[in-house]
């Protein structure tokens, strides 16, 4: 605990100088995100300066920005509307969240959390900026959305074009350009959204029926007490876990980001749990939650910020702007704050990919593609849950089919790779009497299920089968009864299985589960050339006597067989 209030101090010119870059660029974002969760421009503010302060105090990613971001704000909107605007309980969620991620880093998630499929990462972020893009669409045309949601905002879009507000959408236009088109050699000195909010807010001074933001409370925040009742609790709940999971996930990408630009290696859990206290703060202060930003954590490491100082700085920086300048940011038309909003929401659109994915697995495309509409029509939770699932099971198939393959690819004309010329010796002379199978790996419960019918057909002739089981380290059920299938369909046609390079593990599991009954008790070797040895001698020993029966219809009562 002690080195948790130690700060480094060797780098504190550029920690101050990213601190307080990230910061002006910050500001207008927190507006904007404020104002389209809601709960108003400050929220947004104070959420930027109690997530921003606490997440880089107690986090793991030295120079990491954290304060609200559209994939939060989009869900906190959400929550905001579902339950009428009851302070109470909507920030009770935004606590709730910060427990949950607390929660995540104390259990040693974070490196769990960082395993979701980029496909799916990339549709459900790219989705969420069409949302963000859907919801501020009306906005840019002087038009306030009645009701929340994506599909009622596309649908009042074209009202809005058709009966626009022109001095709404001339500052809106002017926003966009400025957004889009500033140049880079210019955004040293100041960032385009900043350039944008004091640009287009000049402007609408000298224009007539821009709706602005109007009245905007000053001073400190004031104490939320958290509330809870029974029937708004499975709402509160869900949007919980949501927050505190997409913002670990949010938080852990820009984390990644962070290690790129400076060759460190941030720390999960404790990221988690820093992310979870500010985000604990937010709630009980009227803050709206918060993640990791990517865009400002990149300003802050381009300008020399590297340690924890340069984000306490950062929310330092706005809480003074927030004293002395509340008043100014009345005057702040919607149409500005959309303007930036779009420009965030094309940026979390995951263009590149997009663009490249033709090139790249079909499967892939399709997950994304998948991903990202149930996140814009349906919700966060079920693209991300449903996206999982889906690339499980593809990944599981595609190991599948690359260990029946490898399976199948071991004959008794070629043996294994590394086989020494007398296994070769033996193969060949016995070949069709003798079937070696070489499992290359762990035998997933993909492949497992059918394993017994891919034996079952390179044996029909055989009379000897030889399963090595060398780079096996373990087995679960479903191979451990493929394994039973073998071995008593083996029996029922009066074939012999031999078995090598069985560890003491695998033993265990296969005499536990009693899914060894059917093999023979004296047929296992610690090495490949023995079982192979004992399968000639075996062959040998009865080639004199008969065809061996066929392994038709002899199955065995085995739940892992073809």
């Amino acid at each position: 605990m002690n080195s948790l209030f130690k700060f480094d101090l060797s780098n504190l010119r550029g920690d101050v100088y990213g601190g307080l870059t990230a910061g002006i660029v910050a500001l207008p974002l927190a507006l904007a995100f404020g104002e389209a969760s809601g709960a108003g421009p400050m929220a947004g503010v104070y959420g930027a300066i109690l997530v921003g302060f606490f997440a880089s105090l107690f986090g793991g990613t030295g120079s990491q920005i954290s304060g609200p971001t559209g994939p939060m704000i989009v869900v906190f909107a959400g929550v905001f509307a579902s339950l009428s605007g009851d302070l109470g309980l909507i920030f009770a969620t935004v606590v709730l969240a910060g427990v949950l991620q607390i929660l995540f880093g104390v259990f040693g998630f974070g490196q769990y959390i960082r395993l979701v499929p980029y496909p799916v990462v990339s549709g459900f972020m790219s989705g969420i900026g069409c949302i963000i893009i859907a919801l501020q669409a009306s906005r840019l045309f002087g038009h306030e959305p009645e009701s929340g949601g994506t599909v009622p905002a596309l649908m009042e879009i074209p009202g809005a074009v058709a009966d626009p507000i022109w001095g709404a959408l001339g500052v809106g236009v002017l926003t966009l350009i400025i957004v889009f088109r500033w140049p880079a050699a210019w955004g040293k000195f100041v960032p385009g959204p900043l350039a944008a909010l004091v640009i287009g807010t000049v402007v609408s001074l000298f224009l007539t029926g821009v709706p602005i933001l109007g009245d905007i409370p000053t001073g400190l925040p004031s104490f939320i007490m958290p509330d809870f009742s029974t029937d708004t609790a499975l709402v509160v709940l869900e949007a919980a876990f949501i927050l505190a999971l997409l913002g670990a996930i949010d938080s852990l990408l820009t984390s990644l980001v962070a290690d790129n630009m400076t060759r460190t290696r941030h720390n999960s859990n404790r990221e988690l749990i820093g992310q979870g206290i500010g985000n604990m703060m937010a709630g009980f202060f009227g803050g709206a939650p918060g993640a990791g930003a990517t865009m400002r954590t990149v300003v802050n490491i381009r300008t020399g910020g590297q340690t924890r100082i340069s984000g306490m700085l950062h929310s330092l920086l706005l809480f003074a702007v927030i004293v002395v300048l509340a008043p100014l940011a009345e005057k702040i038309p919607h149409a500005v704050l959309a303007g930036i909003l779009v420009k965030v929401g094309w940026d979390i659109i995951d263009v590149s990919y997009i663009k490249q994915a033709h090139r790249g697995p079909r499967w892939d495309l399709a997950l994304m593609v998948m991903v990202l509409g149930l996140t814009v029509f349906v919700d966060l939770i079920t693209a991300v849950l449903a996206g999982v699932v889906m690339a499980s099971l593809a990944f599981v198939k595609q190991m599948a089919d690359a260990q029946l393959e490898s399976l199948g690819g071991v004959t008794s004309d070629s043996g294994p790779t590394d086989a020494s010329p007398e296994e070769l010796e033996i193969l060949s002379s016995h070949r069709r009497n003798i079937e070696f199978f070489d499992f290359g790996g762990p035998l997933s419960f993909g492949a497992a299920a059918d394993v017994g019918h891919q034996v079952r057909e390179r044996v029909k002739e055989a009379r000897a089968i030889v399963l090595d089981f060398s780079r096996v380290p373990f087995v679960d059920v479903s191979s451990a009864r493929a394994v039973e299938t073998i071995g008593c369909d083996a029996r029922a046609a009066d074939k012999r299985v031999f078995i090598c390079g069985m560890t003491a593990e695998v033993a265990k599991t296969l005499n536990g589960l009693d899914a060894d009954h059917c093999l023979p008790p004296d047929t296992g070797f610690s090495s490949r050339i023995e079982a192979l040895r004992a399968a000639r001698d075996y062959v040998d020993s009865v080639q004199g006597g008969g065809g061996a029966a066929s392994l038709g219809s002899s199955a065995a009562p085995a739940a892992g067989g073809a």
